[in-house]
Parts: structure tokens; sequence; C-alpha cells
């Protein structure tokens, strides 16, 4: 009788004895079975990790050869770098810089204006050149006496308005000579109202090469001006003593010369001072 597959094999007549030779002819089946599963197993895995090795060769080949199998461009892109890099923002400080100093502030008030007042300062050199035009300088003057250095009513005008003192300049050319009369006031609105009052003129000096122009009972040009705390005074005349009139373009036009430097020079004054406030250190 069998019990089937695996169970034990009995000897025929029913004695119950088992039969040891079928049983050792299963036994021996059941282990060549066993063997060749075992190396039909290993030749799989043989076959496995040669197909491994063989592509980790190809993708070496492929990476250290350029211009052979698979482009750079068609290898698979990494997924792990980040799609965009960060970086730093500019900053602005929501402060605005203060606004730059205004050259005229500087030469409104004496408070402000401190520079040293010389006739070089205003008055430089022995020479003037303006466009094609050239000039020499003659005689200068600095006083703090201004009533002296005026005609007419001028002088009172100066010294109501609390002048405190004039520098004067002649520069001629060509038989034509002008004398500019700087007064200095420690205000803006002084100065101002001395040239809108001013009456009579500066009085015009002469020497250092120029002769005496403008004598009593002539015609001269007199113009008045202001900037910050500086009025300025200016006589044109011809050194002959001949009369200006309205037609004498040259006398107009050097007198006009005359104004517009000084006019820059004060300017000028302002601005040198307004930028060395600019770039003082601070504290």
């Amino acid at each position: 009788m069998s019990f089937g597959q695996g169970g034990p094999s009995w000897g025929p007549g029913g004695t119950q004895t088992p039969d040891w030779a079928a049983l050792a002819d299963e036994s021996a089946a059941r282990n060549r079975r066993k063997k060749w599963l075992l190396i039909g197993g290993g030749v799989l895995a043989t076959a496995v990790v040669g197909a491994i090795v063989a592509t980790a060769v190809v993708s070496t080949s492929n990476h250290s050869s350029p211009g052979t199998g698979k482009n750079a461009s068609e290898l698979p892109a990494p997924t792990d770098l980040p799609s965009s890099t960060a970086e730093p923002e500019p900053s602005f400080s929501s402060v605005a810089p203060p606004p730059p100093p205004d050259p005229k502030d500087y030469i409104s008030d004496v408070k402000k204006d401190r520079a040293p007042i010389t006739v070089d300062a205003f008055f430089p050199g022995k020479k003037l050149t303006m466009g094609d035009r050239g000039y020499i300088k003659g005689a200068t003057q600095q006083t703090k006496s201004c009533a002296t250095t005026t005609k007419g009513a001028l002088g009172s005008v100066l010294v109501n308005n609390g002048c405190d003192q004039v520098v004067r300049a002649t520069y001629s050319r060509d038989g034509i000579a002008v004398t500019v009369g700087l007064a200095v006031f420690e205000t803006q609105a002084q100065a101002k109202r001395a040239a809108e009052q001013a009456g009579g003129s500066i009085a015009p000096l002469s020497g250092a090469g120029v002769p005496a122009f403008c004598p009593p009972g002539s015609v001269c040009r007199r113009t008045a001006n202001s900037y910050g705390r500086y009025a300025y005074f200016a006589i044109t005349g011809y050194t002959s003593g001949k009369n200006v009139t309205t037609a004498d373009k040259d006398a107009y036009a050097t007198g006009d010369d005359l104004t517009n430097f000084t006019f820059r020079q004060i300017r000028h004054r302002g601005e040198l001072q307004a930028s060395a406030a600019a770039t003082a250190p601070v504290g």
C-alpha cells in the first residue's frame, strides 16, 4: 500500500515492513532533483550578474568616450537638482539723501559766507579775457569807508543799508575804462535794497596805467546790481573824456563784460563754499 508522494512505501504482503529498496530509490531521485535545481539557479544568477556587469561597462564607455554611444544630451537628466538658484536681491534705503547745499545760501548771509574778502578773491590776476576781448587790470582798492568810494547819493545809500566795505578794481581796453565797486553787506536783503535805491554812482578809480576818466560833467554809463549779500556797481567811460551814448556798442560791451565777470566771481565764491560743506566729514 502506498501513502502517496513523500510518504513511506510498504512492501508486498501487508506485513507493514518498509520496502527499504524503494525508499532508497525515492531518496536518490529527490536528491538528484535538488541538485539540478541548485545548478539551474546558479546558472541563472550568473547570467543576471553578467548582464548587470555588461550594462555597467556599456554605460561607463558611453561617458568616457565622447562622440560614441549616446550623446550627453540624450542621457537622463538628474532629478535631484534645484529648479532655480536663489540670488540676493538689491536693497535700497527708504531715507532720501539730503539735497546738495545751495551755493547762493553761502553768499547770502555773513554767518555762512566765511571765506576771506580780498581784492584778489574777486579780481585776480593782471588781465581779464571775456570771449575774444582782453582787458588790462589797473588800480584796485579795498576800504571800509564805503561812502568815499562813491559819487552823488550812492554813498548815503550804502551807509544807510549797513555797508561793511567796498572793493574796487578798474579795467581798460582800447580807450575805454570801467571801474567796478563791490559793496559787502551782512544780508542779501540789505544788498538788494542798496542796488534798488542806488543814486549817483561808484567813483572811477584811475592809476596803474589807466588815466582819469568820467570827469565831472561828462556822460558815462552807470549800472547797479546785487547777488547774495553783495551789491556791485560799475561806471564805464572813455579815457579821452568823450561822452558815452546808447549807440556806443563797444562801451556797453566793455561794461557788460566787467559786470558779468563780477557776478560770476560772486557765484563761484558760493559754489566753492557749498562744495566744501558737502564734502566735510560729519561729526
